[in-house]
């Protein structure tokens, strides 16, 4: 009987080496002028073991990292993107970051860089919609490959109907649900894509040729403008609006990006574990259609799905929504 050889754990990295390798990924110098994406707490020669994915920064996010014994939590929101003058534990920013200092967990924002680099977060929400080759929707003024949004076309065209459908399957359950704009049964064959609030992007959606544009947060003027425009004179209907929870569309990067910075330290001889949070840090808790002819109250959810809920432990770890 042959003994079996085994070979000794690779060892931690150490912060600073995630930090170069996520540099590798999403690198800092594409964030907007406005972000305040990078590095919130942490020492940067602490070993990193275990690394948790999630969108937000929020208290029931932060309690995950710390139960499950985290060493680095990425987010794709900043904690701390207005100027603070106090981080003292009396206020819920301070007290977060309270938490995760005293568990030895950094935290790191990948927020802007991580829209605009490759498989970044409107990448994930390109796919999801079923672009196979897009360019970048407002291209970044140092490297035009990249930048915010992309357009690309649909392998065959869609109605609009099917391609709303195929975009609520994608998405984790929201109380906000998809919302559209458009005839239902319109044929949708180029699309634009611009994961979180995407409603500043109109002009250069128009300007793509869009069918349609996926994005979330849509506001009403701006909305109730594109509807308008694409109705009036010498128009055709287009762009149609699908509108996504603001979360939900940037939640479909999360498994993507887990993955590919749990490859890039591998492939730098660490074994990191790198998984992704499924609490709902969407801040809407339930939705109330209008009343049916009954006169009840349909009830629409962001909690009916347990892969999403805010506090199951339990909740599954796949690459992507049950």
């Amino acid at each position: 009987m042959s003994e079996q050889s085994t070979s000794p754990p690779r060892p931690a990295p150490s912060l600073s080496e995630v930090l170069e390798t996520v540099e590798q990924l999403w690198p800092l110098r594409l964030q907007e002028p406005w972000d305040a994406s990078g590095l919130v707490t942490g020492r940067p020669d602490q070993p990193v073991r275990r690394i948790l994915f999630a969108v937000d920064p929020v208290a029931d996010v932060v309690a995950e990292a710390v139960s499950t014994g985290a060493d680095l939590l990425i987010t794709h929101h900043p904690l701390l993107l207005r100027g603070v003058t106090s981080v003292a534990a009396d206020g819920f920013k301070g007290a977060v970051v309270h938490e995760l200092i005293e568990h030895r967990c950094a935290l790191l924002a990948c927020h802007t860089n991580a829209d605009s680099a490759p498989d970044g977060v409107s990448d994930a929400v390109a796919r999801a919609a079923g672009l196979t080759t897009t360019a970048p929707l407002a291209p970044h003024p140092d490297d035009p490959a990249v930048g915010i949004g992309r357009v690309g076309e649909l392998a065959r065209p869609v109605r609009l109907r099917e391609l709303a459908r195929r975009l609520a399957d994608a998405v984790p359950p929201t109380a906000h649900g998809v919302r559209v704009a458009g005839d239902p049964d319109a044929l949708v064959r180029r699309v634009a894509v611009c994961g979180g609030a995407g409603d500043s992007l109109l002009d250069a959606v128009r300007a793509a040729g869009a069918d349609a544009y996926v994005t979330a947060d849509l506001r009403h003027h701006p909305a109730s403008e594109a509807r308008e425009a694409a109705a009036g004179p010498g128009a055709d209907g287009t762009p149609y609006l699908v509108d996504l929870s603001h979360f939900a569309s940037e939640w479909l990067w999360l498994p993507v990006g887990a993955a590919a910075l749990r490859a890039a330290l591998a492939a730098r001889g660490h074994d990191v574990e790198v998984e992704v949070s499924h609490r709902r840090s969407d801040p809407w808790d339930f939705r109330l259609d209008h009343a049916g002819h009954d006169g009840s109250d349909p009830v629409r959810s962001g909690r009916d799905h347990p892969g999403h809920d805010r506090s199951a432990p339990d909740a599954p770890t796949a690459g992507g929504p049950a």
